[in-house]
This record gives C-alpha cells, structure tokens and sequence, in this order.
C-alpha cells in the first residue's frame, strides 16, 4: 500500500471555510474597497454605484428561509421578452443604454416629474434585502438586492386623494430592444398594484443586485419587485409610473385573462391552467421544494386582502 505523507501546507478538506463565508469575505472587502475609493475621491453614493459597486446596510427583517441562488442562474435565467423569447438573452439585454437613465412620474400626483435616477438615489436610503422570488412558471430563486423600499417613491410622487392604483412601465425602446418587432404583444410592458400594495414595507424598489448595479437582463437600472406575488408582476426598466383612478390592466392579462390576473399573489393550492403551483424549481439545485403561500410573506402582506374574499386574489 502506497504511504503517502501530507505536505505541510496541506489541509484535510473538513478544515476548509465554508463557501458563502469565503464569499461573504471577498464581496464585503470589494464593497468596503469601492466605499474607500468613493469617499478618497470625494463621489457621492450614486457615483460608487456607477463605478461598479454598491454598499447598503442589510435589512434582515424579511429572512428568507433559504440559501442564495448562485450568481451566475440569477443573472443567465431570465424572462425578459423584449429581448426574445427564451431565458437566455442576457447577452442581448446588453444593448440596453442604462446611464442615463430617467423615470418620468405622472397621473394623479401634486406635480407631475422627471426624476433622474442619480437625483432620485440622493432623495431616498439604500438598504439591501435577501428576497425570494417566485415566477409564475414555478422556478425560484432568492438573491441580495439593493434598493428602497417603494413607500419612499411615494412620498416624493405625493399621489391625490384619488389616486387608488400604481402603474410601473418598463421601457420600449426599439432601437435596442428587439422583442418590440412583435406586434401582437401589448407594448409597452407594465403592470400595476393597489396604493396599498405599493406602500407595504416589503414591496421594494431593486437598484443592486449581488452588490452591483443591476444588470440588464434582471431589469436595470431600476425594477420593482413583489416578493409575495408572480415575478410576471414586477417591471424591469421602468421609465414610468403612473398614478390611476380604475384598475389597470397588466401586460400578461391583456394576453390572457384566464391565466394571469391582476392580483397574482402566490398561492399552492390554486393551480395555473396548464400546471401545478404546488412545487417550485430553485435555480442553482434544481431542487424542487413546496411552495409557500405569499410565497412565505403572509405576516407582512396578508393583511392587505382582508375582506377581499371575492376576488381573484392568486391568479
């Protein structure tokens, strides 16, 4: 039997750190080195966010319950049908001009605005969550975003009394946005919420993700999330938010009213026409787990569909 005599800098695999603590290690000193850079030069938070990172105290009030998705699925996997079709197109979201980038605020508001993104980051404070997401097609996946919670939007878009519902509009741009060249989708892509729903703690708008400014594919620079409802509900790319009176209607229920409704909270026990919500995918594993109702949110938004018995509140 061959002997074999362990070198002196080698360690036995069980005195290895664990991965997501290496990891943490590396991001921490990255987004403490751009904070350094930022403050040596004298750039405001808005400027370290363009030079490529970004740092934001972690808001752990909303536990996930599970381990973060890996970088590389959150940022290769998406749904994105301006730039086609297929969950592959991060290359082609590339072209997506997103500096600089303006939001215009209309409807029932005190004042009608436009907002660049560098002004709005100055009027409202950063935090980051570890949120999970759940599409519609039952895949999942939980990943660290940057952003404010969408309560301090509304407070500067000071929406009327007769304000009742939000509309969140992704940009249309055709120049780089080749998905636009099929007609016989409702463009632009946008969605909306009661004002109720948009001043919930948990309802969050995403500037960063994985420390960075948020990506192309995944929506940069600026998207909303509803980490208790379809992924489908959350615009990427907004350019515009609206204030309405009458209820809207959203991109995917133009399409098909059937399948896709207005509130589209998650739920297990209410299937999609053409398959089981029970389980959901998580990207990196591919392990298929049960699925949550709100998707595991309900202490934080239950509340807001009390009395709603009536409607189509998971569809």
């Amino acid at each position: 039997m061959p002997i074999r005599i362990p070198r002196g800098w080698e360690l036995p695999e069980s005195a290895a750190s664990p991965e997501h603590l290496v990891l943490g290690r590396r991001r921490g000193l990255q987004l403490g080195l751009g904070g350094l850079i930022g403050g040596a030069l004298g750039l405001p938070a808005t400027a370290a966010l363009a030079q490529g990172a970004m740092s934001a105290a972690r808001n752990d009030r909303f536990v996930p319950g599970r381990d973060l998705s890996p970088e590389r699925d959150v940022t290769s996997y998406n749904n994105y049908y301006e730039f086609g079709s297929s969950k592959s197109i991060s290359a082609a979201a590339q072209r997506l001009p997103m500096k600089p980038w303006t939001v215009k605020i209309e409807g029932l508001v005190e004042k009608p605005m436009e907002l660049d993104l560098d002004g709005l980051l100055k009027q409202v404070t950063l935090e980051e969550r570890v949120l999970r997401h759940r599409c519609v097609e039952a895949w999942a996946m939980t990943a660290p975003w940057t952003g404010f919670p969408v309560a301090q939007l509304m407070k500067i878009a000071a929406p009327l009394g007769s304000a009742k519902y939000v509309v969140f509009e992704t940009l249309a741009d055709r120049a780089t946005m080749p998905g636009l060249r099929q007609s016989w989708y409702p463009w632009p892509y946008s969605d909306g919420c009661t004002i109720a729903e948009a001043n919930n703690e948990l309802c969050f708008m995403a500037v960063g993700l994985f420390g960075k400014p948020v990506p192309a594919q995944n929506g940069g620079p600026m998207r909303i999330l509803f980490p208790w409802k379809y992924g489908f509900k959350s615009s990427k790319s907004i350019s515009r938010i609206r204030f309405v009176e009458q209820r809207p209607v959203g991109y995917w229920e133009k399409l098909q009213e059937a399948e896709y409704g207005f509130w589209a909270n998650v739920n297990p026990e209410v299937p999609h026409p053409r398959w089981s919500q029970a389980s959901e995918r998580l990207l990196g594993s591919n392990e298929r787990v049960p699925t949550k109702l709100f998707n595991g949110y309900g202490e934080f938004v239950a509340g807001l569909y009390t009395g709603l018995q009536g409607e189509r509140l998971y569809a």
